[in-house]
């Protein structure tokens, strides 16, 4: 991993690497901690005593230097992300009722632990009342030279840093054309799901006009390291190589060397392999970290991970992982939701990932109704988990209920707050956002 890299062969086998039979699903579900009485997000230090509750033999905590940042248990792991968000990540499973066990078993306790400190935790997108300004970042110095890179780029990556909190599906691929594949019908699919399960409509006592503020802020983050990868990949003609390729043009963050993070300006990774960066030159692992500090819509990895969907209340949490085992394990599925899209171009699929964090589905697009096209798929992945015969289409019949009815999670919460210009603490806990 620290030897210099020889030849450009290297940098894509870590994709061919993630080749394999397997058709397993993992999930990564990150929720918000606040104070009961205030609803005020929880700093980081009353989250580290959570983290260091939550020890047992099972259980070992990691750091980074002395500070706690998450820990190791036998199928996954938990994080702390930069606002203190708590994201646990399961390790790839074969059925949906097993994340639902291991997700519901992780709320029950981490509930019951931080009881005793005045602490819940919040089912949505975004924190409702605390903004980036008074949500300190986590003393972890990956996010500390993000901190200092992502302001040079766009108006709101501190928002999407400390305030917000999402759900991502990590999917399998047996070889380069079934992952081009499955990476092209994500990708399309990417803002019409990202506005099924908006969640974000709340912002510093507010109704902030959004669906999703969470999916606007990802919108104002680095749009070089985020969206849609590449218009070459709504042409059918996508391979590994050209996914090196985008991030070959991908400005680096930084390289750690010898443990000490070192700051690289505006280089790319390819001026990084062609003349090195102050006598240092491309490894295994300043590939692998650049690969993570890349946040498309659908981010390829040794695996597909799907990441834009916000956070959710526990009924509708597994909807995610379910809707994308129905679509991208059936591959009749998958040409399902082609032949949908046949006439949609790359900028018709930016047009609506601009709309959907505003309007959610409640945009006419083209001669369809966003919704319509959303009721479709809905439909599509309903019959593929059917013929599955596993019974998993019930984890997506809370979802389905919202899409029949052209609604969205957050619009929930709006007609819940009829419109209020100002929202009171009482009002957060009268249309309970709490995961229990």
């Amino acid at each position: 991993m620290t030897s210099p890299i020889c030849s450009k062969s290297e940098f894509t086998e870590i994709f061919y690497s993630g080749c394999k039979k397997e058709t397993l699903i993992g999930v990564e579900y990150e929720k918000l901690p606040v104070y009961k009485d205030s609803y005020k997000a929880v700093s980081y230090d009353d989250i580290c005593k959570i983290i260091l509750k939550l020890e047992n033999e099972n259980r070992t905590v990691i750091f980074d230097e002395v500070y706690p940042m998450g820990m190791i248990f036998a199928k996954g792991h938990i994080s702390l992300e930069p606002g203190s968000q708590l994201e646990i990540s399961i390790d790839p499973v074969k059925e949906i009722s097993e994340i639902k066990n291991i997700i519901d078993n992780y709320n029950k306790e981490t509930e019951k632990v931080s009881e005793e400190y005045g602490i819940c935790w919040l089912g949505c997108g975004i924190q409702p009342i605390s903004t980036c300004d008074n949500i300190n970042i986590i003393p972890k110095k990956r996010y500390g030279h993000m901190t200092e890179y992502l302001p040079k780029k766009a108006r709101l990556p501190f928002v999407m840093m400390r305030e917000t909190a999402g759900i991502q599906v990590g999917v399998d691929y047996n070889s380069e054309e079934d992952a081009m594949s499955k990476l092209s019908t994500a990708i399309k699919l990417s803002p019409i799901v990202s506005a099924m399960f908006a969640n974000s409509p709340i912002r510093n006592l507010r109704l902030t006009g959004f669906k999703s503020f969470r999916a606007y802020s990802w919108l104002n983050t680095d749009e070089q390291r985020c969206g849609l990868i590449s218009e070459k990949l709504f042409h059918n003609d996508f391979s590994f190589e050209d996914y090196k390729n985008v991030l070959f043009d991908v400005p680096m963050i930084f390289i750690i060397k010898n443990g000490k993070y070192i700051s690289t300006g505006n280089m790319t990774f390819g001026e990084y392999y062609k003349k090195g960066y102050e006598g240092y030159f491309p490894t295994l692992e300043d590939w692998n970290n650049h690969i993570s500090l890349f946040f498309p819509d659908v981010r390829l990895k040794t695996y597909l991970e799907i990441r834009n969907h916000d956070s959710q209340k526990p009924d509708m949490i597994c909807a995610v992982p379910a809707l994308w085992k129905a679509i991208l394990y059936n591959k009749d599925a998958q040409c399902a939701i082609d032949e949908i899209f046949k006439s949609f171009d790359y900028h018709d699929f930016q047009r609506i990932r601009f709309l959907t964090p505003k309007y959610g589905l409640n945009i006419q697009f083209k001669k369809y109704p966003l919704c319509d096209l959303a009721k479709e798929i809905i439909n599509i992945a309903i019959h593929s988990l059917s013929l599955m015969k596993t019974g998993e289409e019930k984890y997506i019949f809370p979802l389905a209920t919202f899409v029949k009815q052209c609604k969205t999670p957050a619009d929930d919460i709006i007609n819940k707050l009829k419109d209020k210009k100002i929202i009171t603490v009482q009002d957060l806990k009268n249309i309970d956002l709490t995961v229990k």
